[in-house]
């Protein structure tokens, strides 16, 4: 499938021109993550995964943690263009997620995947539905992985922090780092700024 394609349906969803998200861009030499904090309908965290030309998307309701024993949430959303991956402002209203949208992490990744004893592309593992990556970001680091536990159209997965060098059950930097990675800002300050709240 041609990348455009597999942004249909993102595009599908919003007025680009109103809304000023990105509509799609270049590939990236090295592949990047981003985490961003969206208070659309409710307050979330988007992972992202830069994938066959896009970003492969979760929403994580209660964001990312460092602690191995804790398992989270994160259901599919559409794939999003490379360059959504530096978004941040106030997508407006009656527009599909509006509200304010902060950069929470980004940086680069390595994709760990294998199955016996191969490598994996990151593409395949998700079609499979289990990802393990190694993420190189602001905030975090370390291994991740993703798996699908259920079925059907909207299948869930779970979002876990892997056992290495990298966990620590003590550090909650969801709570503790709210501000975003590229203009320091919270999510408050955001919509203040722009008069959403």
């Amino acid at each position: 499938m041609a990348r455009n394609d597999r942004l249909r349906r993102y595009r599908e969803k919003r007025d680009l021109a109103r809304s000023g998200e990105p509509s799609g861009g270049r590939r990236r030499s090295r592949p990047r993550f981003v985490i961003q904090q969206p208070d659309a309908t409710t307050m979330h965290y988007d992972f992202r995964l830069e994938a066959d030309g896009v970003l492969k998307s979760w929403a994580v309701p209660k964001g990312p943690s460092t602690d191995p024993r804790e398992k989270r949430l994160a259901m599919p959303t559409e794939d999003h263009p490379l360059d959504y991956a530096r978004f941040e402002g106030v997508i407006p209203e009656g527009e599909y997620g509006a509200g304010p949208v902060i950069v929470w992490d980004t940086g680069t990744y390595r994709n760990q995947t294998h199955r016996d004893g191969e490598a994996v592309s990151v593409e395949r593992a998700v079609d499979d539905g289990h990802v393990s990556v190694w993420l190189d970001g602001c905030k975090l680091s370390g291994g991740y992985a993703l798996t699908r536990i259920g079925k059907g159209e909207r299948p869930r997965w779970l979002l876990v922090k892997e056992a290495d060098e990298r966990a620590d059950a003590r550090r909650k930097p969801v709570r503790t780092r709210p501000e975003s990675v590229i203009s320091g800002r919270t999510i408050e300050q955001v919509a203040d700024e722009q008069g959403t709240r």
